[in-house]
């Protein structure tokens, strides 16, 4: 594109936008005729000091907006790979929960915790059975939750009855009293209707276990 001819394409522009200006049903288009005049003009700038013709290549507003385009499609097809995870691992344990053979020796991971609230979105029943398996992966320590930082990013990423299930299960196991199965489910039921009173049993647990060490 010549400067000629980006001047022709700016002086179309102008008068789309003062027809546009002048239609009131037309008027309301987004800002598309003011975005695409403002975008004219600056190319007619642009070749006014190079001196032509125009080159896309070595425009550095388009190569910066061409560029930005790719980093958002990436990023969404980032977004989309981690929801198919997620999904993929929700389903994964919704399986092993109904077959009943999560236990102990599945590991937890990161991002289990969206896998669950995914389950709990579904209204799938099986979110029971996986809330007890990551109260029991928080209260051990083990799998994902080994890490301090995925135990203390589980606060904010966990509901409040799967913690306090899991803060009465460590501290069973603190003195030496660790739940079996149906402890375990009764501690579950105790934590779904009172999180607060589990945190306070807990709490008492471990001071008497600190007091008799």
């Amino acid at each position: 594109m010549t400067h000629t001819e980006a001047v022709a394409g700016l002086e179309r522009a102008e008068l789309d936008a003062h027809l546009g200006r002048r239609d009131e049903s037309a008027f309301d288009d987004g800002g598309r005729r003011e975005a695409e005049l403002t975008e004219w003009q600056r190319i007619v700038q642009l070749l006014a000091a190079t001196g032509g013709p125009y080159d896309p290549d070595a425009d550095v507003v388009v190569q910066e907006e061409l560029t930005e385009d790719r980093r958002r499609e990436e990023a969404e097809q980032q977004r989309r790979q981690e929801q198919q995870q997620i999904a993929d691992r929700a389903e994964e344990l919704a399986a092993l929960a109904g077959a009943g053979r999560l236990d102990r020796t599945v590991a937890s991971r990161s991002g289990d915790e969206a896998a669950r609230e995914l389950l709990a979105d579904r209204n799938d029943y099986r979110v029971e059975a996986v809330d007890d398996w990551l109260a029991r992966a928080l209260a051990d320590h083990s799998g994902h939750y080994a890490a301090p930082g995925a135990r203390t990013a589980a606060v904010g990423s966990l509901p409040a009855p799967v913690r306090a299930h899991a803060a009465l299960l460590a501290a069973l196991a603190r003195i030496g009293a660790p739940a079996t199965d149906d402890e375990r489910e009764f501690t579950g039921r105790l934590a779904q209707a009172d999180p607060a009173a589990t945190n306070a049993l807990a709490a008492s647990l471990r001071t008497r276990g600190a007091a008799c060490e």
